[in-house]
């Protein structure tokens, strides 16, 4: 599930039940006036915690696309950047990518800074939570109400 946002600097944003591509992220922010390109790839780990992970589910909020539209039009506002951002959801194993931010501008550290803004932003604001499975058999919500 894709979003289309009205500022044109945020070229991609997306919830996705299929495996994430990086090169799709890439490709939606190709442009030639971007010095800079900065790409964030979160995966899932074999631990958390002290615990060993056996596998995660995302589940979104029904406005959890909405919200990382406004999340990726803040950040494209404050950092004057172009910016792409998509979330796995579903069940994940260990390795899988479960989310992808990138952005571009002029210079690097612009970009640089940008991503930092666009990851934490996500994390703390897009209501999107994980389910994960220890290897002892327990399991804990993490970033739910």
């Amino acid at each position: 599930m894709d979003d289309t946002a009205a500022d044109p600097r945020v070229r991609l944003v997306g919830l996705r039940e299929q495996p994430l591509d990086v090169t799709e992220v890439v490709a939606a922010l190709d442009d030639d006036a971007a010095g800079g390109l900065t790409i964030f790839v979160g995966r899932v780990r074999d631990h958390d915690g002290g615990k060993g992970v056996s596998g995660l589910d995302y589940s979104a909020h029904p406005s959890a696309l909405a919200r990382l539209t406004e999340v990726a039009t803040r950040v494209a506002e404050r950092h004057d950047v172009q910016v792409a951002a998509v979330h796995r959801t579903g069940r994940l194993a260990i390795g899988d990518l479960a989310v992808v931010v990138a952005t571009t501008s002029a210079h690097r550290g612009t970009a640089f800074d940008a991503s930092r803004d666009l990851i934490d932003t996500l994390k703390a604001e897009v209501p999107i939570w994980k389910h994960q499975w220890f290897a002892d058999g327990s399991e804990e919500w993490v970033g739910s109400p």
